[in-house]
């Protein structure tokens, strides 16, 4: 079995799709794709679908959303002489499991490649963690789950998996700068501000990167932009940290042109 949630939710079976068009269904299949090879309990699930608003007819309700899902997969696996649809979505005690091979879903594999990268960068191998953690942004085919409608559980899992997507971009232009690319991440950190205003370590990278590249006047022009916005939006100056990048930018100094964190 193939699943994708790093994006349209996906999953398919011998190049079969398993995915319901239903949405309740779809929920149900995501979120166990999310906890492949753990119990997700019945509460847990019931919760997800209707919220504190579950009916008395959720339980009931919830087994046919079930067998419509082992009916797919069933007809997905059909010839198949090893396993049957009971063994990929199993029944446990107080819940259910989707039973998967390693590898099996997109955002695991995102996981482990950001992990790695994460150690690359710590150790201070900056090619491989550069290397690591492009190829675990590029599994991402748009925001998590995008065409499925998430209830309270599947939210927190998504956004979970939207801070690790921030957190792994953030560390691979990290170590683009310390490789010295600045002028090729210029266009990519200028879309990142456009898109996150306030978000001050792109906006960081970015002073930095433009600094470098021998536009400080666009660096001084993305930090008064962001000063701005933090001011109208929220009353708040940019950060102790930002305004001493600002400082050292205004008075040319020379350790910015050395590769070092752009952040910190």
């Amino acid at each position: 079995m193939e699943i994708n949630v790093l994006g349209p939710l996906a999953a398919t079976e011998h190049g079969i799709s398993v995915v319901p068009t239903a949405g309740k269904p779809r929920q149900i299949l995501a979120l166990l794709a999310l906890q492949s090879d753990r119990v997700v309990t019945v509460p847990t699930l019931m919760e997800e679908i209707w919220g504190e608003e579950i009916p008395r007819s959720a339980a009931t309700t919830l087994q046919t959303y079930i067998l419509q899902l082992r009916r797919k997969l069933a007809a997905a696996l059909d010839g198949d002489p090893h396993r049957q649809a009971k063994d990929v979505l199993v029944t446990q005690h107080g819940g259910y499991l989707l039973q998967v091979q390693p590898g099996t879903v997109d955002a695991e594999e995102f996981s482990r490649l950001a992990s790695s990268g994460r150690d690359a960068h710590e150790a201070g191998d900056y090619h491989a963690a550069s290397g690591l953690l492009g190829t675990a942004l590029k599994m991402w085919r748009g925001p998590a789950l995008v065409d499925v409608r998430v209830g309270s559980v599947l939210e927190l899992e998504v956004l979970g998996l939207e801070e690790d997507r921030m957190a792994a971009l953030e560390r691979r232009i990290d170590a683009d700068l310390r490789l010295g690319r600045h002028t090729e991440i210029v266009p990519e950190l200028r879309v990142l501000v456009a898109k996150h205003p306030m978000h001050e370590n792109f906006c960081a990278q970015l002073m930095t990167a433009l600094h470098r590249a021998g536009s400080a006047w666009r660096a001084l022009e993305s930090y008064q932009r962001l000063r701005g916005t933090l001011i109208d939006e929220l009353g708040l100056e940019p950060s102790p940290r930002l305004q001493r990048l600002h400082q050292a930018i205004l008075s040319s100094d020379p350790e910015l042109d050395l590769n070092v964190p752009a952040t910190g």
